[in-house]
């Protein structure tokens, strides 16, 4: 099932999108101290004296958090983009705020201005916001449904791999330099160039194609690539069945969506996933993994070494969860890691609270920090993204990302504000917090989430008709009437001779 265009597809459409969001997360880190101090610097020299601490953290917090707020406002204008220009134009238009954003950034050394920084920040951050809707749906829509799983992790795969990349960019011997670090903002340019390069020889999204534009021809040449075969007429076919209920339906607005009684159970679990997505203290662990690994008592030049390791375990965590997400299916990976990442958060807490009297348990601590890291990219790092891709149909698809997109990133924007706090008042009970939003989230999804794998998406809707107390009957009802609804429409350009010679129009 894995022909070489769909891998190609796949590696290119997240090289330039997932993989770049991964990146940015983690490239601020290591330069972190000389972009201060250009600040600092700059400061000083326009208004002739020293920038005061609070005002340095802020313009650092800003720099930092801006990122989030960019990608809300992506992720709230990719549904016109998406459904104008069709999926894959819209990840290669999406490279040019990825360009605009790395020439600001990089440019805002030499140019003296930390204004740059944060604008190409911001950009960057909509460029994030695009990508992790479109990308998600590019794939859920060219994968067959045997691997659309296996596809959909992809984009996990590649955030991990940007986060590692960006790590090592970081190092001292590399770009970790006061005199290089604008080189890490510069490099954002290379991934965006190889997926303009490769992708526009690729086809659009085939159901986007038959779907939303009825290119029959079109979408039959696009299956043929990425399925690997000529005959593809039973996909073709199952495409239609759903192309013959929504074929004058138009995008569905988000207040459409969230009206809509037969969808309102999967918009809650998209939101819930989403929300449990960003608020689950993955980005609390990243705060603390320098402390740690200090009171373990590695050497201080050393740290930036051994936190490689934490990228390199969420690359293969990620790697692991999409070699088997179609054997093991998307429930079991969501639940267990959510419910591993509650046991490893309390033997955590533990273990930072009495560290200080054991001379061991700063290594457990580190074991737990990898175990997290493990057990959230197993699976709640990125099946999110591939069950709001599965809940629905292709009319509902944008406004469903746009949902989940202004989640993620409210909740994202929502740690970096509100985590200082918590991290001040409650200490190291802190993951405590983060525990408990694991375990609401897994006792969430044990008694809703049902199975999604190998299941056509008409299939996965019937899934959740009792619980949205919309009976199977209603369903195969209103399926039928849009059937003859567009037979009827389609019959009545035409007229058909009747045995007295007279002509009727075509009524059904």
């Amino acid at each position: 099932n894995w022909s070489g265009s769909l891998i190609v597809a796949s590696l290119t459409g997240a090289l330039g999108s997932s993989f770049l969001y991964g990146y940015n997360l983690s490239v601020v880190n290591a330069p972190a101290v000389y972009i201060k101090k250009f600040y600092n610097e700059t400061w000083e020299r326009r208004y002739g004296f020293s920038v005061d601490e609070s005002t340095l953290t802020l313009l650092w917090s800003i720099t930092v958090s801006i990122f989030a707020i960019g990608g809300l406002v992506g992720a709230i204008i990719v549904t016109p983009i998406v459904k104008f220009f069709g999926r894959k134009c819209t990840l290669l238009l999406n490279n040019v705020f990825a360009v605009a954003a790395a020439l600001l950034m990089s440019l805002s050394l030499l140019a003296g201005s930390f204004e740059m920084l944060i604008l190409g920040r911001i950009i960057m951050g909509v460029d994030a916001g695009i990508a992790l809707s479109a990308l998600p749906m590019y794939l859920s829509e060219i994968s067959p449904k045997e691997i659309r799983g296996s596809l959909g992790q992809v984009t996990a795969i590649f955030i991990c791999i940007g986060v590692f990349t960006g790590q090592v960019l970081g190092l001292p011997e590399i770009f970790g330099q006061e005199s290089r670090w604008p080189y890490l903002f510069g490099a954002i340019i290379v991934p965006s160039l190889i997926q303009v390069v490769i992708l526009p020889f690729l086809p659009e999204s085939p159901r986007y194609l038959l779907l939303e534009k009825h290119n029959t021809s079109k979408a039959e040449k696009a299956f043929q690539t990425f399925l690997g075969k000529d005959d593809v007429s039973h996909e073709v076919e199952e495409v239609l069945a759903e192309s013959r209920v929504q074929r004058n339906t138009k995008l569905v607005s988000i207040l459409q969506l969230l009206k809509t009684h037969a969808v309102r159970w999967q918009v809650i679990t998209v939101v819930v996933t989403m929300g449990c997505y960003q608020l689950c203290g993955l980005n609390a662990i990243w705060y603390y993994t320098n402390n740690i690994f200090s009171e373990a008592g590695i050497n201080h030049d050393t740290i930036p070494y051994v936190t490689l390791s934490t990228g390199a375990v969420e690359t293969l965590a990620a790697v692991f969860s999409g070699l088997v997400i179609e054997r093991l299916g998307r429930r079991p990976l969501l639940i267990g890691g959510f419910g591993l990442m509650v046991v490893f958060f309390g033997v955590l807490t533990i273990s930072l609270t009495l560290q200080k009297t054991v001379h061991w348990l700063p290594y457990l601590s580190i074991f737990c920090i990898l175990a997290i890291i493990a057990s959230f990219c197993s699976g709640p790092g990125g099946i999110p993204f591939v069950l709001t891709g599965e809940f629905f149909q292709q009319s509902q698809r944008p406004a469903a990302f746009m949902i989940a997109g202004t989640v993620n990133w409210l909740s994202n924007f929502a740690v970096g504000l509100l985590f200082p706090f918590i991290q001040s008042g409650l200490q190291t009970y802190c993951f405590l917090v983060f525990a408990a939003i694991c375990f609401a989230g897994a006792t969430y999804l044990f008694f809703v989430l049902p199975e999604t794998k190998n299941k056509t998406f008409h299939e996965i809707s019937q899934a959740f008709a009792k619980r949205n107390k919309v009976p199977l009957e209603m369903q195969e009802m209103n399926h039928h009437s849009g059937e003859r609804k567009s037979s009827a429409e389609q019959e009545s350009n035409f007229t058909s001779p009747v045995n007295n010679g007279e002509t009727k129009q075509g009524i059904v």
